[in-house]
């Protein structure tokens, strides 16, 4: 009978980086500015394993800064690995904290990396009966593997965890002993750790010669059976081999001691845990174990356990669910309206005060609106939905304040009701975006910031969950009520980082401008695309024969490992092929764009993949998107997403279609005015980020150029080539073109010689030559830079900050994407704030000559308009207008304009 002492030894580094990098585009930042993700990661983690996995002994295993046997026999060992983050560096005394609390015995030992004590404890352990877990990533481990030990793989977000027993690991690494995992690593070398491996032996080599020799002696035991230049070698790579052998093989014979009762599950430090808690703001975790607390006191009041205080040992670890009555961020002094005279003898205070929230309960399922909520400094009201005509004086009155979390859908709701609305609004998601732009920005995460004793009993959706209507209710307006304190935080937070400006004149204005938008639509003509997948069915299965021919077998195009198996293994199209994580080969459009000259069964491949997306993303997608009583697609414009502050759409994202190929520019032509008297009109802004970059970085050439009306492409290959500009060729001018655009993004040498298909040293020259010839260019670059450094943010022309808590790091990755968007963002984001600015304008000049033609879609630096014909003249000159003067900068800002009966007619 299995032992049903269960043992987890967790790798501790393994998942603190995991976790720490989870957050990398998103940190958690606390009130104080300590980076506290990692800890955050490591905390769920641990607590997940042991709700699910129910681990009798658990115990966490370090690595310590003292150097091992493997540095001074090699001393490349992991000598390329970054520094470690600051925020993995400030987390460590919290996870210490966090372990001492939990009673969870932490283990390290000087000379020893955390993979030989893990290894050493995991026998010893087995010894006594433990069936043992080792949590970690790390395929090392797989050596260690045996009927009672095994591998626990943390989930990612592309899969669940997994757990290799034995038979895992063969299959895996397709051997047929587990202690063939370190000839197989110590001849494939592991890059990770700086071990390199045996020269030209990679995992099918190294999986040939497992099979024919069963081990690294073997294979040098049968060297006359090998031939060329492998041969030669791994004949004249021996003595690395034995090497790479040593420092894969992890230790089982460490002078450590498995003490079974210090790695024994025990009850945590409740009120350690609860300060630690507090101190990390890790408010929802917090308040789960102070209910827990508070719920199991209440239950034991008439046993001896009735003394305990908060301090004292509770199980957080108990299954059980405790629910938190009658807490006092509960209100009861709620006015339910049952009738219009109720509501009517409110309104008046309402007028009065000038300032409310709003929120509008809606049915989980039908999604019908059921009742709202109105919350100011002396009532809070709940209201049927069928009262809602009562509060028209209210949303019409401009002298009044509404708060809300996303207003937009209030705006097209009361649209829907023949409600204007037509007073101040102040969207609390938005609000709280401005200061954290690459933080989620949902009701509870705002909660958590600004009110973390209600983070934890508030969920961000106004939905009914549950049979107990008047309980939902409740939830509901004490929600409103939160709703409405957020204001005063948000608004005082705002004015002290200078975004209030921003927040009042672009970003509250557009609410209203893109809940009109979505409530106009476009019109799709489904017939057309009809067609459309019929010609593109024909074409992707003729292309798929092409492909099958080349490939002299038929396989799942669609599926990577059958497409990696055929290119790299039977066709073998390059002899080191990229892989996964997996170790599956990679077939990503990256990696086949660099391999299109290999082989024409590539550019096939890219063919068939474009064609597929295009018909499962559009082609298809689109007629299932139109709405049955308007007839119209209504995507959604996001304004709270992109940290740059552009502007994305959903259901469906017609930013992303495909304009760059033939194909994907007919997608456009099913974009169609409403009827045969309407027209479309599209207005791009002609280069503006190029634009930008000259008005900010005050580069003389580029200013000229484009006061000059010179084409900025050909004017820069002009300069950089030397070449007079009416010499420039298209080959100079592409690659004038991808230098452009690229300096914004941070682009090198490596990326720009895969762009135009030219050598890297070649690219590297032109980098170069342009810096020469705008020299001011590169100094904006590095001020941005060193701007962030010092201030910790950068800004655009209107202000918009976005932090930069990287730009410091000591790791290499971390601060070079952080400089990147120092450089990028105040261009982007500038370009972002322009647009947003034009639309407000034309929105406002569309209301004041009551034309009918409508604003319609916004696609990065384009506007399209669904014209009425009699107005297509003076409305363009207005668009025109008010979008190249919205905002003034030393070169001019040129919009192109163009109409037809198309979206791709009028682009």
């Amino acid at each position: 009978m299995q032992s049903q002492k269960k043992l987890f030894l967790i790798d501790a580094y393994a998942l603190i980086y995991r976790a720490y990098f989870a957050f990398i585009n998103n940190p958690r930042i606390n009130s104080k500015g300590v980076d506290t993700s990692a800890v955050f990661g490591f905390t769920n983690s641990l607590f997940e394993i042991i709700k699910k996995e129910k681990p009798t002994h658990l115990a966490v295993v370090f690595d310590t800064k003292a150097p091992t046997q493997r540095h001074v026999d090699f001393p490349q060992y992991k000598a390329q690995r970054e520094a470690m983050p600051e925020g993995i560096r400030e987390a460590l005394p919290y996870i210490d904290l966090l372990l001492e609390a939990l009673n969870i015995p932490k283990i390290f030992l000087d000379g020893f990396e955390a993979d030989d004590l893990i290894g050493t404890l995991a026998k010893k352990a087995e010894a006594k009966g433990f069936v043992v877990y080792m949590m970690t990533p790390d395929k090392d481990f797989a050596q260690l593997v045996s009927e009672n030990i095994f591998m626990y793989r943390p989930a990612t977000k592309w899969s669940a965890a997994t757990k290799w027993g034995v038979k895992e690991v063969l299959d895996n690494f397709k051997i047929k002993e587990i202690h063939q995992v370190i000839d197989y690593l110590a001849m494939m070398g592991d890059s990770a750790d700086n071990i390199p491996g045996i020269p030209g032996v990679g995992k099918k080599t190294a999986q040939k010669f497992i099979e024919k020799y069963q081990s690294i002696e073997g294979l040098y035991m049968n060297l006359d059976d090998l031939k060329g230049a492998i041969k030669i070698k791994v004949e004249e790579s021996k003595e690395l081999a034995f090497m790479c052998k040593k420092l894969v093989t992890i230790i089982t014979t460490a002078p450590i001691d498995f003490n079974e009762q210090e790695a024994s599950l025990k009850k945590q430090n409740t009120e350690k845990l609860l300060s630690l808690y507090k101190e990390l703001e890790f408010n929802n975790l917090h308040n789960k174990l102070l209910k827990n607390n508070l719920s199991n006191i209440g239950q034991n009041k008439n046993t001896k356990k009735d003394k305990h205080s908060v301090g004292d040992q509770i199980d957080l670890f108990s299954s059980e669910k405790q629910e938190l009555k009658n807490s006092s961020v509960y209100k009861t002094d709620y006015k339910i309206i049952e009738n219009e005279e109720d509501l009517d003898s409110y309104i008046g205070n309402f007028v009065q005060e000038k300032i409310y929230a709003i929120s509008i309960l809606t049915e989980r399922i039908s999604r019908k609106n059921i009742g709202l909520s109105i919350v100011n400094k002396s009532y809070n009201l709940f209201v049927s939905f069928d009262y809602l005509k009562n509060l028209e004086k209210l949303f019409i009155n401009p002298e009044c304040i509404v708060i809300g979390f996303d207003l937009k859908n209030l705006f097209k709701t009361l649209s829907n009701e023949n409600i204007i609305l037509n007073s101040k609004i102040f969207d609390v998601r938005i609000a709280y975006y401005l200061l954290n732009p690459d933080s989620r920005n949902s009701l509870d995460i705002i909660f958590e910031n600004y009110l973390p004793d209600e983070y934890s009993i508030f969920s961000e959706k106004n939905s009914i969950d549950t049979k107990n209507e008047a309980e939902t209710r409740d939830f509901f307006m004490q929600e409103s009520n939160d709703i409405f304190r957020l204001h005063e935080f948000l608004k005082e937070d705002l004015n002290k980082n200078n975004l209030s400006k921003l927040f009042n004149d672009i970003e509250m204005p557009l609410v209203y401008v893109l809940g009109q938008m979505e409530i106009e639509g476009i019109t799709l003509d489904s017939k057309m695309l009809g067609v459309y997948e019929r010609e593109l069915s024909v074409e992707i299965e003729k292309i798929s024969n092409e492909i099958f021919k080349l490939s002299k077998e038929k396989f799942n195009i669609a599926s990577a490992k059958q497409m990696g198996e055929v290119l790299f293994d039977k066709m073998a199209l390059v002899k080191k092929p990229k892989k996964t994580k997996s170790g599956q080969f990679s077939t990503s459009e990256e990696t086949l764009i660099k391999l299109k000259n290999t082989h024409p069964i590539i550019q096939l491949i890219l063919d068939y993949r474009g064609i597929n997306k295009l018909l499962s993303t559009y082609v298809k997608a689109l007629p299932l998107l139109v709405n049955k009583k308007t007839n119209r697609i209504h995507s959604t414009f996001n304004q709270s997403v992109a940290s740059t502050g552009r502007l994305s759409s959903t259901n469906p994202n017609l930013q992303n279609i495909p304009i760059k190929t033939s194909r994907g520019m007919v997608v456009r032509k099913a974009f169609v005015p409403r009827t045969n008297e309407h027209v479309l009109i599209a207005a791009d802004y002609s280069q503006i980020e190029l634009r930008i970059m000259a008005a900010l970085s005050q580069d003389e050439a580029m200013i000229d150029a484009f006061n000059n009306n010179l084409d900025i492409h050909s004017a820069t290959a002009s300069k950089v080539y030397k070449t007079p500009i009416d010499l420039v060729d298209k080959k100079m001018r592409t690659a004038a073109k991808s230098v452009n655009f690229g300096i914004i993004y941070g682009i090198s040498a490596y990326g720009l010689s895969q762009n135009i298909g030219i050598p890297r040293h070649e690219a590297k020259e032109i980098i170069e030559q342009y810096f020469k010839e705008f020299p001011k260019v590169k100094e904006y670059m590095g001020a941005c830079v060193e701007k962030a450094r010092s201030q910790g943010f950068v800004e655009t022309i209107m202000g918009r900050k976005r932090y930069l808590r990287d730009i410091n790091s000591s790791n290499a990755v971390v601060r070079s994407l952080s400089e990147r968007n120092a450089i990028n963002t105040p261009i982007q984001g500038s370009a972002a704030d322009i647009i947003k600015k034009s639309m407000i304008d034309i929105y406002n000049e569309i209301k004041k000559h009551k034309f009918k033609s409508k604003m319609i879609l916004q696609v990065h630096d384009e506007l399209i308009f669904d014209a009425q014909k009699n107005e297509v003249e003076e409305l363009c000159l207005l668009i025109k207008n008010s979008m190249e003067n919205t905002i003034k900068i030393d070169v001019p800002l040129i919009v192109d304009i163009g109409q037809g009966f198309n979206w791709l007619e009028a682009h």
